[in-house]
């Protein structure tokens, strides 16, 4: 060990790929420790091996062409580096690592910066990243590649790590991964989903995205005690939610967004699909917008509160009876509790009047919280002249906040 460490310090100072060499001539599980200096990249890791800085400013730097570092076996540690500087070619996925085929690696307190894609985790189990920082180029957003793609991953962890500036976090065909702790800010689509189950979304931050959460077939999701606010622009989103089987959304504080939750209800299969409980929605200019038909969810025990539309839909469709709406605290009701117990004595209802016809017809939106969409509103709710259309009954809702 003393002798490839010996090798590192050498190394530092010249100007070839001595790190490359120094790869291939190690031992099996080997410890590379490296001096601070700028070291040339496109290299390529295909034993068990760590490669840590024993300072800080430790620089794995690419040529521009390519990915930095591509690991080709399990059980490789990355620690303390920066990874910098990958091609620019989006069908090559040019990556600051690239991980193939492999179990049991860890990256941990690296950074990644100026590159197209960050971690490409192919068919890649049982790791962990940890303590990074990840982010991408500075282009524009769609000429960016993703922080994170996952294809065929399994039982990863990643925790504590902040996600800035990228364009996506993918999981496509990726099981029982858990994100801990994470931060993911100015990203579009911060988490995306597709056709993945049974992983954890907890205690992460989502800040400044356009679509923080985007879950897309996918079986047994979780999502638990996140921060989910501010997602950007006219058509930010904070979780959408389409084709999902036994989904968990608990806990979490969603805040800030034009939409809060996105629900694609027109799923043909029967049982209830979505758990929508505890959770805090708020300041929102939609709380919850439903895409076709309101059914198969159980909405229980959600405080929400300060939003322009508690509940939205697009298309014109009944509420089905196969929902658990019960126990909600919302600010707009305005029933009373004669016996004390904090149940109101009437449902809360959610109609829609007037001043949401713009919903379904999106000509009438330039005329929305004008003062004639107000007033036709108001006389709505005082006399219909036409029978307002039922979006939402929630049967026993809580008079005071209890959550």
């Amino acid at each position: 060990m003393k002798f490839i460490s010996i090798i590192i310090l050498y190394i530092s100072i010249l100007s070839a790929n001595a790190l490359q060499e120094s790869i291939n001539k190690a031992d099996p599980y080997s410890l590379l420790r490296l001096s601070k200096g700028v070291y040339s990249g496109n290299i390529i890791i295909d034993k068990p091996l760590t490669i840590e800085g024993k300072d800080r400013g430790v620089i794995i730097r690419g040529d521009g062409d390519g990915t930095v570092i591509t690991i080709n076996s399990s059980n490789v540690t990355l620690k303390n580096l920066t990874i910098s500087h990958s091609g620019d070619k989006f069908y090559k996925i040019d990556s600051a690592i690239r991980m193939n085929r492999c179990k049991e690696c860890v990256i941990d307190r690296c950074r990644i910066e100026d590159s197209l894609y960050g971690i490409d985790m192919n068919m890649v189990s049982d790791s962990n990243i940890t303590n990074s920082f990840i982010t991408s180029n500075n282009r524009e957003i769609e000429f960016r590649g993703n922080a994170l793609k996952l294809y065929y991953a399994f039982n990863n962890i990643f925790s504590n790590n902040t996600i800035q500036k990228s364009r996506d976090i993918t999981l496509n065909y990726s099981n029982h991964n858990l994100f801990k702790n994470n931060q993911f800010i100015e990203n579009r689509f911060a988490t995306h989903l597709s056709l993945s189950h049974s992983n954890i979304f907890r205690d992460n931050l989502y800040q400044y995205n356009s679509v923080a959460i985007m879950i897309m077939g996918a079986k047994e999701t979780k999502v638990i005690n996140n921060q989910i606010l501010s997602s950007k622009g006219a058509s930010g989103i904070g979780v959408v939610i389409n084709g999902v089987a036994d989904f968990r959304f608990e806990h979490n504080i969603v805040k800030f967004n034009a939409q809060g939750l996105y629900i694609e209800g027109g799923e043909k299969a029967k049982g209830m699909k979505r758990y929508i409980i505890n959770n805090q929605i708020s300041y929102n200019k939609e709380a919850i917008h439903f895409h076709q038909s309101i059914k198969d969810n159980t909405i229980t025990h959600n405080k929400i509160v300060g939003n322009i539309e508690d509940i939205t839909k697009d298309l014109p469709s009944k509420m089905e009876s196969s929902n658990i709406i019960e126990y909600n605290y919302w600010d707009k009701y305005g029933g009373f509790d004669e016996n004390g117990d904090n149940i109101g004595d009437t449902p809360h209802r959610v109609y829609q009047y007037a001043n949401s016809l713009w919903q379904y017809n999106h000509n009438v939106k330039f005329f929305y919280a004008s003062p004639i969409m107000s007033l036709l509103n108001f006389i709505s709710e005082l006399a219909p002249f036409i029978e307002p259309h039922l979006l939402l009954e929630d049967r026993k809702p809580y008079i005071h906040l209890s959550l």
